[in-house]
């Protein structure tokens, strides 16, 4: 196998050797090389009993100079680096330098350490990155060696990208090369900086033996040659194509160099490689390790990932896999998750989805309270990479923004302008899923819906197709896009009309609510008595020692102490006040952007929209709050500028509602039980916050003309139902008796 190309990425480099005398050089030399268009800079460590900088901080120090070149170890030794401390310090860089490290270890042991000793430590010192990076695992890490003692280690964090880890020979170089064949991803070859390609194919061919009695794949383990001097383009190409060696890097000291070797000998190298592989038709890709490859599910092509797409993709077997399984809400287990970076990949990664035999479901912010963006053993096209936020136009306020941007983010970039967009009511919430289904936020009573703010999108449709629309520009799509925008296809950029918001003020007040149905009654009126520049949101939850608590955080657009004071009095007087906070704060203080959350629960929740808080509605949502099936029960304005817009304007259809009602619990009987005898008191329910699976709710989220006009748009842009994971609008089959 050694003897062909294996396939593996050209990369290109530079290895640095640090030394004390000039603590500089290794940041110069590494944004030069970056400038040049290099792909790797290796800080190598100083050999046992040489003085020289210590090569992990000098990594550091590179990835805050550099912005796109990878960074890799060569030869770091575990001696006085505890592998559970390491694993925590590589992944927090690669976390920090987006997902550009590489670890190179050695088992290079002191003056009187017995070799095969220190090639034991190693292996026990690779199981505990690992493990250690595996942050998908449940409960701590427990590691109990010979060499390494590791009683219960939190796991994590995941690297940002599936962090590769290479050897390189030490005292003992075969037995290095074995350790590499059985736990490595990459293997320099040792001591052939100046030799033939002869000579590499005679260790390649070490190698792989050493591979097949691993029982791994050759194409596994990536292989790297360290030049002394830079030789022709011609015998490198050699070394590439014949004898499988896929990273090349060059030991340099002056700059004069280095820019000699990325100038004259690169560009031809890459030149003769692309050429000769695109005439054998030869596959570029690396061959993911045994134990990645055993996680996978069936019905997934993985090696036909499309390779704009296969840096970034994520499986089950990968570290970074606990990182976007799950949502903030609910925990999944996809087969796959794609994470295209622009419209063309989310173009390449839908048409793959398309061809595998598996459910799709796409996500952006990754809140996901319905569960609808993640699924078991299917693909997740998630759209978190996808996050800028640009203003087109100060003077009619139009901002494009794209889906995996989240809300608190989009707030904080709008503050500086005195600008706001109606949105949610937490920060961590992804745009996408939010503006193509509604949109009740904190502003939604003085401004309206998000999905009111749009002026136009950028769609990616079923068949691959990218298309403008607005009010001008397939005008039926522009009107689905607003409220069912997920049936439609995945909407890859937002343009929004935001409006002029400055500081705010915002108040959380907390009510004794025992008397529950007067209180729901009170609070209702209230509210709908409340000027358009007032919102509030209740959450109640089950009664505590006889007592029903209830909290109200509302929202006044408005900056003036006296107007905000006369706003939320009212509110105040409902029941005795058990506590208060009112302040005058900027809006991204409200929404900021939390930490990313990732939960494995599987609530259960039911939404419905209503005209008034009723006393009989009240009266069974207050038994509903005393009988502890839900420990969270919020009701949401949803009135004010929202009746403005007429019902048949956009796919959201309940503009006559004045509150959005919503309960969160764990047991589906339960909940079931309770909200189903409710239910002739709602007229419609909301797209985001319902898991019930029931044919029915559909017509609840889409009633009657609406549905029928968005089926007719469904058979026009997805008529083969391939986003089908989001409540679809597709008319069921017909039955054959």
């Amino acid at each position: 196998m050694s003897g062909v190309d294996l396939g593996h990425p050209l990369r290109l480099g530079v290895q640095l050797t640090p030394r004390a005398a000039d603590p500089g050089a290794a940041a110069r030399l590494a944004r030069r090389a970056e400038d040049l268009g290099l792909d790797l800079v290796v800080v190598a460590d100083a050999p046992v009993g040489e003085p020289g900088l210590d090569a992990w901080t000098v990594v550091g120090s590179v990835a805050g100079a550099t912005e796109r070149v990878d960074l890799a170890t060569r030869g770091l030794r575990l001696d006085d680096r505890p592998p559970a401390v390491l694993a925590r310090a590589v992944a927090s860089l690669d976390l920090l330098a987006g997902g550009r490290v590489t670890l190179g270890l050695a088992a290079d042991p002191a003056d009187g350490t017995d070799p095969d000793e220190a090639l034991d430590a190693l292996a026990e010192g690779v199981d505990v990155l690992r493990g250690v990076w595996a942050a998908a695992e449940p409960g701590p890490l427990v590691h109990e060696g010979r060499h390494h003692h590791v009683p219960g280690a939190q796991r994590g964090p995941a690297p940002a990208h599936d962090l590769a880890l290479w050897l390189d020979g030490g005292a003992d170089v075969a037995g290095s090369r074995a350790l590499a064949a059985r736990v490595a991803d990459g293997w320099w070859l040792p001591g052939l900086a100046t030799s033939g390609r002869d000579d590499v194919l005679r260790e390649q061919a070490a190698l792989d033996a050493d591979l097949a009695a691993a029982g791994r794949d050759p194409r596994e383990v990536r292989r790297g040659l360290v030049l002394d001097a830079a030789a022709g383009a011609d015998a490198l190409a050699a070394l590439v194509l014949d004898a499988g060696v896929g990273t090349l890097v060059l030991a340099v000291a002056d700059e004069a160099a280095l820019a000699a070797f990325a100038a004259d000998v690169a560009p031809a190298l890459r030149e003769r490689v692309a050429a000769e592989r695109a005439a054998r038709g030869t596959r570029v890709g690396t061959v993911r390790r045994a134990a990645v490859r055993a996680a996978r599910v069936p019905g997934i092509d993985y090696d036909a990932v499309p390779a704009s797409l296969v840096g970034t993709a994520v499986e089950p077997g990968d570290a970074r896999y606990a990182a976007v399984r799950s949502t903030y809400l609910r925990g999944g287990r996809p087969g796959l998750v794609l994470r295209p970076g622009s419209t063309a990949e989310v173009v390449e990664a839908l048409a793959y989805a398309r061809a595998q035999d598996v459910p799709l479901a796409v996500r952006s912010g990754g809140h996901g309270i319905s569960g609808r963006s993640t699924n078991v053993g299917g693909i997740v096209l998630d759209l978190s990479r996808m996050h800028a936020i640009e203003v087109l136009d100060v003077a009619t306020r139009r901002v494009r923004i794209q889906p995996g941007a989240r809300w608190g983010e989009v707030a904080a970039a709008l503050h500086p302008y005195g600008w706001a967009l109606t949105s949610g009511d937490y920060g961590g919430v992804g745009v996408g899923g939010l503006a193509t289904a509604g949109g009740i936020g904190f502003l939604v009573r003085a401004h309206g819906l998000t999905l009111d703010h749009l002026r136009a999108a950028e769609v990616v449709l079923a068949d691959g197709s990218v298309v403008r629309t607005s009010a001008d520009e397939h005008p039926d799509l522009f009107w689905g896009v607003r409220g069912a925008g997920a049936n439609l296809g995945i909407v890859t950029s937002f343009e929004f009309e935001v409006d002029e918001v400055g500081d705010v003020g915002f108040a959380q007040l907390v009510l004794d609510a025992t008397d529950t149905e007067q209180f729901l009654v009170d609070y209702g009126a209230t509210l709908e008595a409340a000027p358009r520049d007032t919102t509030a949101f209740l959450i109640m939850g089950p009664p505590r020692d006889g007592t029903v608590v209830a909290q109200i955080m509302a929202m006044v657009d408005s900056d003036d102490p006296e107007t905000i004071v006369e706003r939320l009095t009212p509110f105040a007087r409902i029941a005795p006040l058990l506590q208060q906070q009112v302040q005058v704060v900027p809006y991204p203080a409200v929404v900021s952007t939390p930490q990313r959350h990732f939960s494995e629960g599987e609530p259960v929740t039911r939404t419905g929209m209503a005209e008034h808080l009723t006393p009989e509605l009240a009266a069974d949502a207050a038994r509903l709050v005393r009988s502890g099936a839900t420990p969270f029960f919020q009701i949401r304005a949803a009135g004010g500028a929202v009746h403005d817009v007429p019902a048949d304007a956009t796919a959201y259809a309940h503009r006559s509602a004045n509150f959005s009602i919503v309960a969160m619990g764990t047991s589906r009987r339960r909940i079931d039980a309770i909200w189903d005898a409710m239910a002739h008191h709602f007229d419609g329910a909301y797209l985001s916050f319902e898991t019930d699976p029931r044919p029915e709710r559909l017509g609840d989220v889409y009633p009657g003309a609406t549905l029928e006009r968005l089926r007719g748009l469904k058979r026009r842009y997805d008529p083969e139902d391939v986003f089908r994971h989001n409540y679809s609008v597709a008319e069921p089959p017909a039955v054959v008796l």
